[in-house]
């Protein structure tokens, strides 16, 4: 761990080193002051070389410790010299653009020349006292004698070498993984042409190889293939070694070739004509060459011959894999329960140690679902079974435990020390983000470049376009991760977030450290939390940081004020010269001071919501450098200043806001080549006395943007056509194209031939009745080769889509992944055919629509909700689908009555809604529905006729040749008024887990002969005629053999009972019950109910007694009461 503070400030170094060879010194003509900054380059080169030596010795030398921090110090104080030098270079560079061409021109020159002067001679000072400090800081370096780390051999970190045994005892949470990798091995499809490769991937210490040993161990696969190999490949990706070991293994036999010819062709012998699997464990490089060299003799294996990697890096996996990379998730919170009973109890849960529960909850939060760092502290807290203890650990800081302890720090360590030194900087900077925070990548790109991380590119759209690459880097290392919530945003893991707070050491600092001292050396100032601003709003800001400390952060690069309640901008932000980058979103400010126009630094202007703000400085454009200014929601602004056509920077316009037609021209968008995404927005108010559809169309016309642009929307534009510039294929770049509430236009623009389109969305084109070559276009071979998901909605009035022939050499929609419909009630043609890369199709209140499924072999989602008919033609189609939804639609048609194929289906969640004609989930019409043995989740909604889940008495028999889908975990069912029932075949579902009733107004009882005996969790509300829960009168032994854990009843207002017999499930642990007015008692005796951890009962007006046995539930932990008036006194027995 010695190299993690070194890391962050040598990439600092680097960054200074570029900017000392920069051209902004051409102007320095002061031979004084070109001889200092010469000379603190030498100086810092060779206090650089020494860093890593002093980085190692700073824990045991106060004195090196000390040094190092005066270091610090000091290169931020240089790089502050060489911005006011780069600050000073662009301002003479615009004021020569200005005065150059008028006649004061001479006179300007001499005033520039003498303004050089006078700066050169001012900074001298400055210079003089950083040579001082520099000199100090080297002799100090000679007395500590710190030595130069070039040459010496570096302590490489390595991971622990992996075996293909495991013990499945110690692993939880991975069934559902190891089937899915299983699948992938086991099944034909075209990839099996030649070796397939299937990648796992995901952070370290997320249990990659654990899986991999699961399904490399299970019988399944072990009968499957006649050869197999386990190889822990790690960082150093030796072919020959790599080679060698596939060889030992499958011959069972040492080897001692070394030769890589001798060893490729005798390995080549061994897997001809066999069927083979290898697992290459814990794969870090990324050279294609050597990935091809290793796999030369595996062609010689037999079709069906499979390997499986394991990586933190998608970049790996990238030049490897033939399927989609399997992202590990972490492991839930039950699961990680149980891995953390397991390794400090010794058992399955806390039944033995009900006071640690709450704790270990904490401890399994704070790991985040990492089963590494769960095991790690569990095997801490091993026979340490007091309550004080797991409290200390909780307390504690995961990094401050010892490293022979724990493999945690060693696992995350590595991911970060094989960083490049320029994406360490970056990752280290991401300690400022709070932990749970989601952000965009744009968000974070933007602070890197604000901060001067993006060294090397020459242009400002270079700059920005680096720093997604550096983003997406580290993305594929597993460092950020895709939201759940929302995939347009990321999130760190906790532990990820600690590992960047500890690499970035002393550098950064959060508010909470914060100190006057270091006040003037600020460089980054966010809103102190972002995750509670977010959600609850704006906060409020005193007055003495606006007017006493903003004036004192001279050296702030990135300033935020987002959603603070302040309504005006000091004129003193003017002189915070080296801002790059300021955010008033979400303020009440009423408009921006014009010294805002001294800032030629700023990178990035956010207005986003600033509704108080009328118009913008008019001499923005003077800010050369600003390249993404963003008024999204700005809606109080009326038009843009003339000067905005001058910023040639500017690559991220948000909206474009037109006052005048001649402003139009005056903004130049054809000539911004840096800009990428352009809003063009006019106002909402259709009003035909309003707005002119000649003069509207004539602003569009002129409005034209640079070819460069990628993404384009254009909003409530009222004119009657679009312009040529849309349709002649000008806009070659363009990705992202939004057509919103272009309410006069008849006819869509014909922009099937734009080649890089990618996305898609048309929305409110009310006069369009229909769809066809207009849109397409003519004479083009291939239709929007590059479109992956296409949106129309709010369509009122278009009818058809007529989707044009084209030759046979000829596509159209190659690449489309989604397809949205969405509130277009007269549109009856049906969809486009061959749609062969759909993988999402969703369609929502097409009324008059007719949806054909069929020849759609990617699809792994659809959402049909309101339409006329729905006709599945072939089984074929439902292969790869994941998810369907059915909602209120008309008339189901089933064409073909294979079933059979269905039982390889994938579909997981099945949701019906609103299907007024079906009577029995499992009828003949729904038939097709039984074989789906994936089926983990079925939602049931609205069906007023259904009067049976389950076989009816005339379906059991017909229904035992098909079998109902028995992995059911889940089940929903909500408004079924007419549900009387559940059939005894639903017993057959063995994996059901969870049951939730609601709305279901005929319900009077349940069975246990309908409930299967894994069911944990019954959730039962609004059946306002249940009577009795559980009818167990004929099956006494129900209550010893059951699983339920959790009975959750409320709102059922005939309720008399909760079983026939009186009593409840053995193993219940949680009861709540509300709103039942008849209920009066709960159990006759709960003694027997030795897990019973909580009872809850609100609003139960009726109950007098609790049960006897009360004081024999050794678990109990909690009874609330609340509202039940009737309730006079407790069991004798006490508690």
């Amino acid at each position: 761990m010695a190299f993690i503070g070194e890391a962050a400030l040598s990439a600092f170094f680097d960054s200074l080193f570029g900017k000392f060879t920069s051209s902004d010194f051409n102007f320095v003509t002061e031979k004084r002051v070109r001889k200092e900054i010469m000379k603190w380059e030498t100086i810092l080169r060779t206090i650089h070389a020494v860093l890593a030596d002093a980085e190692e010795r700073k824990m045991k030398n106060q004195a090196v410790k000390i040094w190092l921090a005066d270091l610090q110090d000091l290169a931020y104080d240089v790089d502050d010299i060489l911005d006011e030098f780069a600050s000073q270079a662009l301002r003479r560079k615009l004021m020569k653009e200005r005065e150059a061409s008028t006649s004061k021109a001479h006179k300007f020159l001499t005033s520039l020349n003498s303004s050089s002067i006078m700066f050169n001679y001012k900074m001298m000072s400055k210079i003089k006292e950083i040579t001082g400090r520099l000199e100090d800081l080297a002799t100090r370096k000679i007395n500590l004698q710190l030595e130069n780390y070039v040459g010496r051999p570096m302590t490489i970190p390595k991971s622990k070498p992996s075996t293909s045994l495991v013990n499945e005892d110690t692993v939880r949470g991975r069934d559902k993984d190891k089937k899915a990798i299983i699948d992938l091995l086991l099944r034909k499809d075209g990839n099996d042409a030649g070796v397939s490769v299937i990648p796992i991937t995901g952070m370290g210490g997320i249990g990659k190889t654990t899986l991999a040993q699961l399904v490399y161990n299970d019988s399944n696969i072990r009968d499957h293939f006649d050869l197999k190999a386990w190889v822990c490949v790690s960082h150093e990706f030796d072919v020959i070694k790599i080679t060698k070991t596939i060889l030992e293994s499958v011959t069972f036999e040492p080897c001692d070739i070394t030769d890589l010819n001798l060893l490729q062709f005798k390995l080549k012998e061994k897997l001809s004509r066999k069927k083979f699997l290898f697992v290459l464990d814990d794969v870090w490089t990324e050279n294609y060459n050597d990935w091809m060299r290793l796999r030369s003799p595996f062609d010689a294996g037999i079709s069906g011959s499979k390997i499986i990697i394991t990586t933190r890096s998608s970049n790996v996996s990238s030049i490897m894999r033939s399927v989609a990379d399997y992202l590990l998730q972490s492991l839930s919170e039950d699961d990680s329960l149980s891995l953390l009973s397991h390794h400090a109890l010794a058992r399955g849960d806390f039944t033995g140690h009900p006071d640690l529960k709450e704790i270990g909850l904490e401890i399994v939060k704070k790991c985040g679902g990492l089963p590494l760092a769960i095991k790690t502290i569990g095997g801490l807290l091993r026979t340490r079974e007091n309550h004080d203890a797991w409290k200390y650990i909780l307390m504690s800081d995961i990094w401050s435990i010892p490293e022979e302890k724990s493999d945690i720090i060693p696992a995350l360590w590595l991911s970060y020390y094989y960083l490049p030194p320029q994406l360490k900087q970056c990752f280290a900077y991401c300690y400022l983000v709070p932990k749970d925070y989601e952000f965009k990548e744009e968000e974070i790109v933007l602070l890197w470049m604000a901060e001067g991380f993006l060294i090397g590119a020459n242009t400002k759209r270079a700059t920005k376009d680096l720093g997604s690459k550096y983003f997406e880097e580290l993305v594929s290392r597993s460092f950020f991760q895709a939201s759940r919530k929302n995939q347009s945003q990321f999130v760190m893991h906790d532990l990820i977030n600690d590992l960047a707070q500890l690499v970035a050491g002393e550098i950064y600092f959060k508010r909470e450290r914060y100190d006057d001292m270091k006040a003037k050396f600020l460089r980054t100032y966010l809103p102190f939390d972002m995750m509670m601003m977010r959600r609850y709003g704006r906060c409020y800001l005193s007055s003495n940081v606006l007017d006493d400390l903003l004036p004192r952060l001279k050296c702030l690069r990135v300033l935020s004020l987002k959603r603070y309640y302040i309504t005006k901008i000091p004129s003193s932000i003017g002189n915070l010269k080296h801002l790059r980058y300021l955010d008033f979103s979400y303020t009440e400010i009423k408009g921006l001071p014009d010294s805002i126009c001294t800032l030629y630094n700023l990178e990035t202007l956010l207005l986003r919501f600033c509704d108080g703000i009328e118009k913008l400085p008019m001499k923005i454009g003077i800010l050369d450098n600003l390249c993404h200014l963003d008024i999204t929601g700005a809606n109080s602004i009326k038009e843009m200043p003339s000067g905005i056509g001058k910023l040639t920077n500017l690559q991220v316009l948000s909206t474009f806001i037109v006052g005048q037609a001649q402003y139009a021209w005056e903004a130049k968008l054809s000539g911004k080549s840096s800009l990428n995404n352009l809003e063009l927005s006019w106002s909402r108010n259709f009003n035909e006395n309003l707005r002119n559809k000649e003069v509207v169309g004539e602003v569009l016309t002129l409005l034209q943007p640079h070819e460069e642009l990628k993404a384009l929307a254009i909003k409530y534009y009222a004119g009657l056509t679009f312009p040529i510039w849309l349709e002649d294929g000008s806009l070659k770049n363009l990705q992202f194209l939004n057509l919103e509430d272009c309410q006069n236009c008849k006819l869509l623009p014909a922009i099937g031939k734009l080649p890089l389109l990618k996305h898609l969305c048309i929305k409110g084109m009310r006069s369009v009745i229909s769809v066809g070559i207009e849109f397409h276009g003519v004479n083009w071979p291939n239709l929007f080769p590059s479109l992956e998901t296409l949106h129309f909605e709010d369509m009122l009035e278009w009818k058809e889509w007529k989707v044009c022939e084209i030759n046979k050499q000829g596509k159209k929609f190659c690449c489309l992944r989604e397809l949205l419909l969405k509130n277009c009630p007269k549109l009856v043609r049906t969809l486009p055919n061959d749609l062969h890369s759909l993988e999402k199709l969703v369609i929502r209140n097409c009324q008059e629509l007719t949806v054909s499924v069929s020849n759609l072999p990617m699809l792994c989602e659809f959402e049909i909700d309101g339409c006329k008919e729905v006709v599945l033609e072939s089984f074929d189609d439902l292969w790869s689908v994941k998810k369907i939804i059915l909602s209120n639609i008309s008339k189901f048609t089933c064409v073909t009555k294979e079933t059979k194929k269905l039982e390889s289906a994938k579909v997981v969640n099945l949701q019906i809604n609103g299907c007024e004609e079906l009577t029995s989930l499992w009828q003949t019409k729904w038939g097709w529905l039984a074989p789906l043995r994936s089926l983990h989740s079925l939602k049931f909604q609205n069906c007023p006729q259904v009067v049976c889940i389950g076989a009816t008495d005339e379906e059991e028999e017909e229904l035992l040749q098909l079998e109902l889908p028995c992995n059911i975990e889940y089940v929903i069912l909500v408004g079924c008024q007419g549900l009387e029932r559940l059939s005894k075949s639903l017993q057959n579902l063995t994996c059901l887990t969870k049951l939730n009733i609601v709305r279901c107004s005929k319900l009077v009882s349940l069975s246990v002969d309908s409930l299967p005996l894994t069911l944990r969790t019954l959730d039962i509300s609004d059946c306002e005629n249940l009577q009795c829960l559980l009818d167990d009168e004929e099956n006494i032994n129900f209550s010893s053999t059951s699983l339920l854990e959790s009975l959750d009843i409320g709102c059922c207002e005939a309720l008399k009972s909760l079983s026939s017999s009186g009593k409840l499930p053995v193993r219940c642990k949680k009861l709540f019950i509300y709103e039942c007015p008849v209920l009066r008692f709960l159990a006759q005796n709960i003694g027997d109910n030795a897990c019973l951890e909580s009872i809850s009962l609100h609003n139960c007006i009726n109950i007098k007694y609790l049960p006897q046995g009360l004081d024999k539930l050794n678990h109990l932990q909690e009874i609330d009461f609340d509202c039940c008036p009737s309730l006079v006194g407790f069991p004798e027995s006490g508690f």
